[in-house]
């Protein structure tokens, strides 16, 4: 398995965005997935960064990236970094992918300056909302797009520098 830094409007980004989003539809029972409005530009680096998962075969397996998020009506604080898009293709699942992607995007975040990862995911996510917790991410104060939706559970990580060594 490869991981590359790759541009959310990337066609590989964009087929794997296309199946995240049907899930999203499916698990939720709605004709849509996610709506929250994204850009390829808010994961250009230094602002964010967005990966993809290649396996031995060159297909794209997995993705996961990072915006940054600062103080506005959304609920962000400042120094916010919020994950977006992690997802795992069915057939690729339960071999680590997700912790691997999301450990280089808290890295990545964290050289860039940014102080807290977020995220918001759903109800009906619960492999993600126990991935998340299991990776330390806590309960925070709701924010986002979707931060009045019943459905909707946001979590944080602090990105406190790590001492070399």
């Amino acid at each position: 398995m490869k991981i590359r830094t790759i541009s959310f409007g990337h066609p590989d980004a964009v087929k794997l965005n296309g199946r995240v989003q049907l899930e999203y539809a499916e698990r939720y029972g709605t004709d849509e997935g996610d709506v929250t409005p994204l850009d390829p530009a808010m994961f250009a680096p230094p602002q964010g960064l967005y990966l993809i998962v290649y396996d031995e075969w060159g297909t794209p397996v997995a993705t996961g990236g990072w915006r940054s998020q600062d103080e506005n009506d959304g609920g962000y604080a400042d120094g916010d970094a919020e994950i977006k898009r992690m997802y795992v293709i069915p057939e690729a699942r339960r071999r680590g992918l997700s912790r691997r992607v999301l450990a280089a995007l808290e890295d990545d975040a964290r050289a860039a300056g940014r102080t807290r990862m977020v995220l918001e995911t759903g109800t009906e996510q619960p492999e993600a909302i126990s991935l998340y917790t299991s990776c330390g991410y806590e309960p925070c104060a709701r924010f986002g797009h979707y931060r009045f939706d019943e459905l909707s559970r946001c979590y944080a990580k602090p990105l406190a520098a790590t001492a070399a060594g």
